[in-house]
């Protein structure tokens, strides 16, 4: 397809445009999509904002490859595709996973491809342009799904972030009587809450500073919730326990507080998922970990082998999306957009519509 399109185009730490740029050309193992909607990452804030893990602290350190088209959580319709693909249709509802692994590492070949060497994420390289366009290319080496028909624009752009949130919940490895305590009810917590509850754990707890996420995870499936500036969450979570603390914590808000809560909260041996990014780096006392109460720690990054559980869950009900988008921009309006994400209390995921 020839011809131009709009596109939100990352320059340098605060600087975003939207440029008139070429739509891009296809190869025979690739698929041009129109871009239906696509959400604001929390990622994508901190992007804008000169985030370091993103920008580096040197050219030898930088993660981007500016200027380039961002978006990583992106819904579309099939336009053209090449002579190689098969399986797919002009009109096809599509998704394609955040990360485009290179198929050649080692982490790769073990079928560990959400920590591929290379790691292009959608949205951050000009081999993986993203989505906060009006037409994006789906590489030849992505990992794409069809979505039901019956799927709606929202309910697809939510697909990424609830297959991270679920991948988090599966590295806690929930038992059905653990206690469990989710920090952080944003989109992706909320998503945690919601498939957390499908494992029938023991408890389910819910923690932010805001009312409307607090009444919304409890719509989602939590069994109590409590907001740390009202109670010592830790003294309760004791008291819930016989003095024991929760089995499972996992931290989905960025905050240096909520690690120090969730070691305060944790018993002995029991483990800890770090989900959340921080903007800086963090200090906790790392005694707690061994000396204290050989806590297992995992990290949870991107949404590995959850995209297909996910649209089922979405589609048979079991993973709640009502709410969840809460706010639509047109990408001309993406300042606006961003504002909203970044510092509206009342929003949960933003969606600009090319």
């Amino acid at each position: 397809m020839r011809g131009t399109m709009k596109a939100l185009r990352m320059y340098a730490p605060y600087d975003f445009r939207i440029d008139e740029i070429p739509i891009p050309e296809i190869g025979p193992e690739e698929i041009l999509i129109q871009v239906e909607g696509c959400g604001i990452c929390a990622g994508d804030i901190k992007t804008l904002h000169g985030g370091i893990r993103v920008w580096g602290t040197s050219p030898e350190t930088c993660n981007i490859e500016a200027p380039v088209t961002g978006g990583h959580e992106f819904v579309g319709r099939v336009v053209e595709y090449g002579d190689k693909v098969q399986g797919v249709k002009i009109g096809d509802r599509m998704v394609s996973e955040q990360i485009v692994p290179c198929r050649e590492c080692r982490f790769c070949k073990a079928g560990i491809y959400s920590m591929c060497q290379r790691h292009y994420i959608y949205g951050f390289r000009q081999e993986t342009a993203g989505g906060m366009a009006e037409y994006m290319k789906f590489h030849k080496n992505g990992i794409h799904h069809k979505l039901p028909e019956g799927m709606t624009v929202e309910q697809g752009a939510l697909i990424e972030p609830l297959a991270c949130a679920m991948h988090a919940v599966e590295r806690g490895n929930i038992g059905h009587n653990d206690v469990v305590v989710i920090s952080g009810l944003g989109a992706i917590g909320l998503g945690m809450v919601s498939v957390a509850r499908k494992l029938e754990p023991k408890l389910l707890i819910g923690l932010d500073l805001r009312r409307q996420r607090l009444d919304k995870a409890l719509e989602y499936g939590a069994d109590l919730v409590l907001n740390p500036m009202e109670t010592d969450v830790a003294a309760r979570i004791k008291e819930l326990t016989d003095g024991y603390g929760c089995d499972v914590y996992i931290e989905a808000s960025g905050s240096e507080k909520s690690v120090k809560q969730g070691l305060a909260c944790i018993r002995f041996r029991g483990t800890y998922v770090q989900f959340g990014v921080f903007p800086d780096a963090i200090n906790v006392d790392w005694n707690d970990i061994g000396d204290g109460k050989e806590i297992t720690i995992n990290g949870s990054h991107l949404g590995p082998y959850c995209y297909e559980p996910v649209i089922r869950g979405i589609m048979d009900g079991s993973i709640h999306t009502e709410g969840l988008m809460s706010h639509r921009f047109q990408l001309e309006d993406w300042k606006q957009a961003f504002e909203v994400a970044e510092k509206d209390p009342d929003a949960y995921k933003v969606m600009l519509v090319p």
